[in-house]
């Protein structure tokens, strides 16, 4: 099937997104909403988004910005300018939704707040995500997001049991932005089809924060604590309800981690790495009693791992059917024949970097391949302002970007800039 057919078949073809995103969480809601087959046109100041400055660069473009802003048409405003604030109402006018990430209040002091953008668009879905929210005490506060994962609750989680010499790590991506940016485009989503075919309603307006972002992954904490003042310790690699379930140090300096918490699993566990007698052994006959003595359960995985190079301890699980995994770093990612297979890794040609390697999109569709949810990769700053401004807001008949120029040929209009 030819790309473009596929492209249109994707389920969210024929959706028109401004994003008014910069760094990194409300550009990554738009990223998968994007990859999803809206139409998102980003708008960047002149001098194009601060994260472009960020990392490792060719001849000057940013390679992380190939995959923040793959799919995206990229168009320059300045808003502090009248005539560009227009352009903006006048992209908002023929738009689905808006994301932006601005600290609370900044859009209503330049005049692009709700009311008047609700003004040339009823219908309009504003999706708003900042540090804290729309309100509370805490809205004016910037924040980044180290703030949300430290005031939701994870950095506490991320600690090994009571070591106070080094403070929690982070988990080594924005993952507080990250969470943000997914949550902000599951409820845009929501709310246009809470408006779809009622020709009376009216746009929505959504508020995600970094803080409750976080805060909502914290499992059953927040009941435990108001039933038994129960305050969840960090854990460390293990977990205190399943047993044996850890991270094991391996002979050649990589670390293995193992599931092996059910009874069969655990059976065939302790047989794989040759203490058949612990498999036996009553003290371990089920998962209440396996928590009960697990520093003597670890240990004795331990020995084992420390003896055996992580690949082949991997492979000797596996042929036992114990669930267990290396801790990949992006060289195994990149690597994994699994990862290949599924096109989870993707080599495309990227315009201004050449050939890069790509992450897929994280869902799959009938009938769409991986491949063809990237249409493109991120754009120079203003790529796209001539077809954007030129052809797209001087036609009525404005058709997805299945149909466009930019979906035909991915890295067109990339001169523009």
């Amino acid at each position: 099937m030819p790309r473009d057919q596929e492209t249109a078949m994707l389920p969210l073809a024929g959706m028109k997104i401004v994003e008014l995103g910069h760094y990194i969480a409300a550009p990554f809601a738009t990223r998968l909403l994007a990859d999803l087959g809206a139409e998102v046109i980003k708008v960047e100041p002149p001098e194009g988004d601060p994260v472009r400055g960020w990392g490792s660069a060719v001849d000057g473009n940013p390679v992380w910005f190939s995959v923040h802003g793959r799919n995206k048409l990229s168009v320059t405003l300045d808003l502090k300018s009248p005539d560009d604030r227009a352009k903006l109402l006048r992209l908002c006018g023929r738009a689905d939704a808006l994301v932006e990430n601005f600290r609370p209040g900044y859009l209503e002091r330049i005049g692009l707040g709700p009311e008047a953008l609700h003004g040339v668009n009823p219908r309009l879905v504003i999706a708003r995500i900042s540090g804290y929210g729309q309100d509370g005490p805490y809205r004016d506060k910037p924040a980044f997001g180290a703030i949300g994962e430290a005031m939701g609750g994870l950095r506490h989680l991320t600690a090994n049991p009571g070591q106070t010499e080094f403070p929690p790590p982070r988990c080594g991506v924005s993952i507080s932005d990250d969470l943000a940016g997914i949550y902000a485009a599951l409820a845009l989503v929501s709310a246009c089809w809470g408006i779809k075919g009622n020709p009376a309603a009216k746009g929505r307006i959504v508020d995600v924060d970094l803080v409750s972002s976080v805060f909502s992954l914290m499992e059953g904490m927040l009941p435990e604590y108001g039933l038994f003042g129960w305050v969840r310790q960090p854990q460390g690699a293990a977990i205190k309800t399943a047993a044996p379930t850890n991270t094991y140090p391996c002979a050649d300096g990589k670390w293995l981690c193992i599931a092996g918490n059910s009874d069969l699993i655990f059976r065939r566990l302790m047989t794989a790495i040759g203490q058949p007698g612990m498999a036996a052994d009553p003290r371990f006959a089920n998962n209440a009693l396996r928590c009960e003595n697990v520093a003597e359960l670890d240990a004795a995985i331990a020995a084992w791992t420390r003896g055996v190079p992580a690949a082949e301890a991997e492979a000797v699980l596996e042929a036992a059917e114990v669930p267990c995994s290396r801790l990949y770093d992006m060289a195994d990612c990149a690597t994994d024949p699994h990862f290949r297979a599924r096109s989870m890794v993707m080599e495309v040609a990227d315009p201004l970097l050449g050939r890069v390697l790509h992450p897929a999109a994280p869902f799959r569709f009938d009938g769409v391949s991986p491949e063809a949810m990237l249409r493109w990769t991120g754009p120079a700053a203003g790529a796209h302002n001539h077809h954007v401004f030129g052809e797209l807001l001087e036609r009525d008949d404005v058709r997805p970007m299945a149909g466009t120029p930019e979906s035909r040929d991915p890295h067109a209009g990339q001169k523009d800039a």
